[in-house]
């Protein structure tokens, strides 16, 4: 187990581990560490604990001392040192016409590095400027690109509640928010109205995000449970062969004892009963006696069909021949007699 303290070194930064050393450190008090940058003063926020090796990423440094006063009144005079080196960058930045803003500035503790923070839309090619920075203050210079929510959090200001913004108030780190977030929260998609003054989609959008997705469950939950309460219950199919059951309909091709059977002749309906009809009874009466054939009218007997019938042509020439044979001949009309 290793015994780590943590310290921070903004108003709402992110917290970093050190090896306390055993020193009597609490939180809110003053700790020099020694850092990537070099001689920092941060302050503690957490107390002391016991954490798993695996846990701790090595090297871990430990706290050089416990900040004194002295310790308080260089950072401030690092503070105005810093405040007087912002507008020296800005006339070199011009004076080198390079597409870069600066934003902030600060010294370490012994006074031995500057850092220039700035933000670009590009790449931008600052050799000559940290040349021309050094030259200026004879002193180590770094130039560091930052994001534009960033930017925010060095800068600070006043959100579109009417309050401090969230990452300098007390976000460590930034969380990625997503324009669904917004969707599930039924707000305006308009990017003026969920936008921070950074340009970014605003980070409380993520505070209530996580019980807005829970609400949405917990509803669709209960619309399906109000749909399956209000379903009607599915009935149970009946056993085959149970009384009370379905009539069964009779296999096709067969047809029960004494059913009358209808055939179809040359033109003439006739019925006929299958052997046995009259012997055996009705399936409700045993023994009853068959009943008698129905009486079917007599249809009168067709003359025989004349095959001229459908010939109305034949008719009229047999018609004519007749009218010949007879000795009235059409083209003996108006001359003389032959006798």
């Amino acid at each position: 187990m290793a015994q780590v303290v943590g310290i921070r070194f903004k108003t709402a930064g992110k917290v970093y581990y050190f090896d306390p050393g055993g020193l009597p450190l609490e939180p809110g008090d003053g700790a020099v560490v020694e850092t990537a940058r070099g001689i920092e003063l941060g302050m503690v926020a957490s107390w002391p604990k016991e954490v798993p090796d695996e846990e701790v990423k090595a090297p871990l440094k430990r706290v050089l001392r416990k900040a004194g006063p002295e310790d308080f009144a260089r950072r401030r005079e690092n503070e105005e040192k810093a405040r007087r080196a912002f507008s020296v960058g800005q006339q070199k930045i011009a004076a080198h016409g390079l597409p870069m803003k600066l934003v902030h500035v600060e010294y370490t503790l012994d006074g031995s590095k500057i850092i220039f923070y700035f933000t670009a839309e590009n790449r931008v090619d600052f050799r000559e400027l940290v040349k021309d920075l050094a030259s200026t203050f004879r002193t180590r210079i770094e130039l560091r690109q930052i994001g534009v929510r960033d930017e925010a959090k060095l800068l600070g200001g006043l959100g579109p509640c009417g309050r401090q913004l969230c990452c300098q108030a007390f976000l460590g780190d930034f969380v990625p928010v997503s324009i669904r977030m917004a969707k599930e929260q039924n707000l305006s998609l308009n990017p003026t109205k969920i936008s921070g003054i950074c340009g970014r989609l605003m980070c409380c959008l993520n505070f209530e995000s996580e019980a807005y997705r829970e609400a949405r469950k917990a509803a669709k939950a209960a619309q399906a449970e109000e749909a399956e309460a209000a379903s009607p219950a599915p009935e149970a199919p009946e056993a085959p062969g149970a009384e009370g059951s379905a009539d069964v309909a009779p296999e096709s091709g067969a047809a029960a004892p004494g059913a009358a059977v209808e055939r179809r002749g040359g033109g003439k309906r006739r019925r006929r009963r299958r052997p046995g009809a009259g012997q055996a009874g009705s399936a409700g009466e045993p023994g009853s006696p068959p009943e008698p054939p129905a009486e079917q009218p007599a249809r009168p007997a067709s003359p025989p069909a004349n095959r001229s019938a459908g010939r109305p042509g034949r008719r009229r020439r047999s018609r004519r021949s007749k009218a010949g044979g007879s000795g009235e001949n059409p083209s003996n009309q108006g001359g003389s007699p032959s006798e």
